[in-house]
């Protein structure tokens, strides 16, 4: 499989990782997996949007943001293995979704990593995962991403 093929079919291509806001690495190997640090949906080092889903943002705009913050959790990986070629299974799917209080609908937010993981990974890309509402997110992001990743 040829990852950076399947992205550009997609219109898509990696972006730079984005530099550690605290004191953390972006991606940490441990045996065969790769655990990445939360990932916000920044674009060219911007955050496309503020505040609470199902308030200042609705859901669908959250979906399409967490598909950006797996592709920026996808680079955070590609940086730690060298490249996603070597990903052998998308293991679990963490969605952190900063919701507005009547705000119910996380794993529609959630399904927009889990449905880029499946576009980019095929069956390798089926993954168990977590939808967490929460108060708040760094920098007031409407969501944050973290991936496990198993790689040969």
């Amino acid at each position: 499989m040829n990852v950076e093929e399947t992205l550009n079919g997609l219109g898509l291509a990696l972006p730079a990782v984005a530099a550690p806001a605290g004191a953390y690495v972006p991606a940490v190997v441990s045996g065969n997996l790769v655990f990445t640090a939360g990932q916000l949906p920044f674009v060219e080092g911007a955050l496309p949007a503020t505040g609470k889903v199902g308030g200042e943002v609705d859901a669908d705009e959250a979906a399409a943001f967490a598909r950006i913050a797996a592709l920026n959790a996808l680079a955070a990986a590609a940086s730690a293995i060298g490249s996603l070629d070597r990903v052998t299974r998308v293991v679990k799917v963490v969605v952190f979704v900063a919701s507005d209080p009547s705000f119910t609908a996380q794993p529609s937010v959630a399904n927009g990593a889990s449905e880029l993981l499946g576009q980019v990974f095929g069956d390798e890309g089926r993954h168990a995962r977590s939808a967490v509402g929460v108060a708040v997110l760094p920098l007031d992001s409407p969501v944050e991403v973290e991936l496990t990743l198993e790689f040969a």
